[in-house]
């Protein structure tokens, strides 16, 4: 597998991660429009990271990728991260 091919593999592998973890970080700031937070960017940070772990655990427990079940262990652990991240305020 050539490097290009690598980093393929790669961005598709996370891609739901980062997408799934931009909704959750983008949304609610429409919501409160014209006010920032500080540790915005850590919260998407922590988004995406949580967002990864799920989806290598869901490879290292099924042996491959793309299972549904990843994906809805996703869906819960990102959803309730950006829940309990934007509760704090």
């Amino acid at each position: 597998m050539t490097p290009l091919a690598f980093l393929g593999h790669l961005a598709g592998f996370i891609a739901p991660a980062v997408f799934l973890a931009l909704i959750l970080w983008v949304v609610p700031r429409f919501r409160r429009a014209g006010r920032t937070a500080r540790g915005a960017g850590l919260e998407a940070f922590m988004l995406i990271v949580a967002g990864v772990v799920v989806l290598l655990a869901g490879l290292v427990f099924f042996g491959r990728d793309g299972k549904m079940a990843t994906y809805a262990a996703l869906v819960v652990v990102q959803g309730s991260l950006a829940w309990w991240l934007h509760r704090k305020r």
